[in-house]
């Protein structure tokens, strides 16, 4: 089978992992009692991307090749993903948790080890491309554009699909067990981490870099990434980096919940955008795969600094729109603009980004590096980001009914105005080499 063909069937399965719950998740800790405490399962995420992507980048460089460890990882996350699922399941469908904080450590130790393996993927590809002659800044797009089809896919079925006594099934209506609402979620997420850990173990080799003669303690543990920093333009890169992903999971965590907050209003209830949020936000995928397209361009043309500060700006109208749109025409426009700009949003910044590190780093941290760039933006900047917009929505709005209502719209343009601000200092502060990207030396 074609190398390209192969990476893009890695990357569909990557990601349709996550775009199983990650969306829809907040509907579900509602019913089961954790609807405070969103925030801290997204914050979860970012948490362990602090430190987490950044040891697996280690061992990726130094130990198991990477192609076997992001299998391995899968299979791990795979296992404490089904265990959610059965903790649901035992606890049925509408009631809350026997065992919270139980669910909460099982979902822990599931994302520790599927976050490092986004940074895994990147690492795999990169090498297994240049293993073959070919150009990453090029052909890395079009697979990653896999990637994002494959959460799209898993959005569209956990919205769709329905489980009740008459057994299983599709539908577009109102139905209590559709899986966006359930913890059904999570084992389709753990089957495609099992079935992702034995596809990894296909892909072609990506041999580890020996290093001759002495190496430090530093080298040995991988830190030796960590001097980029010392390059006055790496540092900027990674500090905004971490600032621009405090606008990650912000929507990703309270979109779901907001759109689904309509059904609490009558004159909204019976609306498309209400009742099928998972679906309504996939338009975010769709932009998504279409914005990786025009990525190579973008980065040739441009450079690293507009393409993020496009970025940036798209993070304002993402969060801007939802705060001036509702359900009904012609409100429902301005949620579906918002949804178009985050491919713009998220892209340009987390794409880009990857390529741009793959090309400023040495060969024989790469793997760190993307662990690091992982680290800045979904560990610290994901973390602080989510745990600051959770406490500005429990601010403003509160569970009613089993829905999340209150000034969304204040909470929306808060959001907006701090993106706005780190784009305007952005703009001022930093200061790429001039030279592009395809022509940065190690």
């Amino acid at each position: 089978m074609n190398t390209k063909v192969r990476l893009a069937i890695m990357n569909f399965l990557e990601f349709a992992v996550w775009g199983a719950y990650l969306t829809c998740m907040g509907n579900y800790l509602g019913i089961a009692g954790l609807g405070d405490k969103i925030s801290w399962f997204y914050a979860i995420q970012g948490i362990v991307s602090i430190f987490m992507p950044t040891l697996m980048g280690i061992v990726a460089d130094k130990y198991i090749q990477p192609q076997r460890l992001l299998g391995l990882c899968h299979l791990v996350a795979g296992a404490f993903m089904i265990s959610c699922w059965w903790m649901g399941e035992q606890a049925g469908f509408g009631n809350e948790l026997a065992d919270k904080s139980l669910f909460i450590a099982l979902y822990t130790l599931s994302v520790a080890f599927y976050m490092p393996t986004i940074a895994l993927t990147n690492t795999a590809a990169f090498a297994i491309l240049k293993k073959d002659g070919l150009d990453t800044v090029k052909d890395f797009p079009p697979i990653r554009v896999l990637g994002t089809v494959g959460f799209i896919a898993t959005m569209w079925f956990v919205n769709c699909a329905f489980i009740d006594d008459s057994g299983f099934g599709f539908t577009l209506a109102e139905n209590a067990h559709k899986f966006q609402y359930t913890y059904m979620q999570f084992f389709v997420s753990g089957i495609l981490s099992l079935v992702l850990f034995a596809y990894c173990f296909t892909l072609p080799e990506c041999k580890l870099e020996n290093k001759e003669g002495k190496v430090s303690l530093v080298e040995s543990l991988g830190l030796n990434a960590f001097k980029l920093f010392k390059r006055k333009q790496m540092a900027l890169f990674f500090i905004f980096s971490a600032l621009l992903g405090m606008c990650l999971q912000v929507t990703n965590g309270f979109a779901g919940p907001f759109l689904t907050s309509f059904k609490g209003t009558p004159e909204f209830a019976d609306t498309f955008a209400a009742n099928n949020a998972t679906m309504l936000t996939s338009i975010s995928q769709i932009s998504e795969a279409c914005c990786i397209l025009m990525i190579p361009f973008f980065l040739k043309r441009f450079g690293i600094k507009v393409v993020m500060l496009m970025s940036l700006f798209a993070w304002v109208f993402r969060f801007g729109f939802f705060g001036i749109g509702d359900p009904a025409m012609p409100g429902v426009i301005f949620f579906i603009l918002s949804c178009v700009v985050y491919g713009v949003a998220f892209d340009f910044f987390n794409v880009s980004g990857g390529i741009f590190v793959d090309q400023e780093c040495a060969p024989n941290i790469k793997a760190s590096a993307q662990g690091l760039f992982m680290m800045m933006t979904n560990g610290l900047g994901a973390t602080i980001g989510t745990l600051a917009a959770g406490e500005i929505v429990n601010s403003f709005c509160g569970w009613e009914g089993g829905y999340l209502v209150g000034d969304w719209q204040t909470c929306w343009f808060t959001f907006a105005a701090f993106a706005l601000v780190v784009g305007i200092a952005f703009a001022i502060v930093f200061k790429p080499e001039k030279k592009p990207i395809t022509e940065i030396k190690h």
